[in-house]
């Protein structure tokens, strides 16, 4: 359910109207619009609760939602949320990449490849320092010094970082060295960690689970969004089917599906979904022509000596011609490449 306030409600009347929905028992949501406010109430609600709030000063109507996931939903909230860490704006209609390796393995190697992405026009250094397999004999990432690693490419090279994170009792811990936190398709319905990074003050990506359907997806960053974080961005990363000639499905009729159904944006995985390094680049030019509000890449100084999914992950020149492509698609849709963010420095030169 939400309450539409009139167009000049008074900051006063809102604040009213969210003590009365506290006071029935339910929790309140307030989404300021351009135009107009809208406050959204979270519980299960009965219909005389319409009555009970329309009455109230500065109400214009009260609105039952349909969908299972109202903050996600449009129907709530009908604005383009955008994502902004430090001067990148992600969802405001120009594109932004995540590029790097996809598990942290040597500081020599991660460096390397920080450098090689933000030199191509990346906007966000991505390592995994604790990772999730599917097998407990894999190589399961360096944990707290994979992180000091991340931490010192993001020195040397002012890019922004996102890792994943896998435990409720290690979000304070990745907060001090991301920017953005990741949240793996594994840990797509792991509801103590959805709600854990709920609470946080920093943005969180939420990647498809692969056996999820759209609205159990929607579902799951409704978790994060109930906590008080808005600051969700969604990441399609392929899903699960019968074909086994590519790792996973991707599923490009999800792109303009949830951008219609969420105000949340949207960034395309092409590396995971595939397994293959050579799909990855059309796959990623389809995922933008699809409305994807940016792209997740893997990339590798030496893919052959990567510890974990070198297979799908680009070279450093591969990838530098992605972002060609990428900029020549961007301008022809009209959604450019975002400028790298004036607080990100300049790559530090050797001592």
């Amino acid at each position: 359910m939400i309450v539409v306030m009139q167009t000049d409600a008074t900051e006063a009347q809102i604040l009213r109207v969210q003590k009365r929905i506290r006071e029935l028992g339910f929790k309140d949501h307030p989404i300021r619009g351009v135009e107009r406010s809208v406050v959204a109430v979270l519980g299960q609600v009965f219909p005389e609760l319409v009555d009970e709030l329309s009455v109230l000063d500065g109400v214009d109507t009260v609105i039952r939602v349909s969908r299972s996931y109202k903050l996600a939903s449009r129907e709530v909230n009908p604005y383009d949320t955008v994502v902004r860490v430090g001067g990148l704006e992600i969802g405001s209609g120009k594109l932004v990449v995540m590029a790097g390796q996809c598990s942290v393995d040597t500081e020599e190697y991660v460096l390397a490849t920080a450098q090689a992405v933000r030199e191509a026009g990346a906007h966000v250094l991505r390592g995994g320092a604790f990772k999730p397999r599917t097998s407990p004999h894999s190589f399961e990432g360096h944990g707290q010094k994979g992180l000091k690693i991340l931490a010192k490419a993001k020195t040397k090279t002012g890019l922004p970082i996102i890792t994943e994170v896998l435990d409720p009792r290690d979000v304070d811990a990745v907060c001090q060295t991301a920017d953005i936190l990741q949240i793996g398709s594994r840990n797509g319905q792991n509801f103590p960690l959805l709600k854990e990074v709920g609470r946080i003050d920093k943005p969180v990506l939420l990647k498809r689970g692969m056996w999820a359907t759209v609205e159990e997806w929607l579902l799951a960053a409704e978790h994060i969004l109930s906590q008080g974080n808005r600051n969700v961005i969604l990441c399609e990363r392929g899903i699960r089917t019968f074909e086994t000639a590519t790792r996973f499905t991707f599923d490009v009729n999800a792109i303009p599906l949830v951008k219609r159904e969420s105000h949340l944006p949207v960034i395309a995985d092409p590396s995971h979904s595939t397994g293959r390094w050579y799909l990855v680049e059309p796959v990623a030019l389809a995922a933008v022509a699809a409305g994807a509000d940016g792209l997740l890449v893997e990339v590798h100084q030496s893919p052959d000596h990567a510890l974990s999914d070198g297979a799908q992950s680009l070279t450093p020149d591969n990838f530098a011609r992605l972002m060609e492509r990428l900029r020549g698609l961007g301008e022809a849709l009209g959604r450019p490449l975002h400028p790298l963010a004036e607080q990100q420095a300049a790559p530090a030169k050797a001592s």
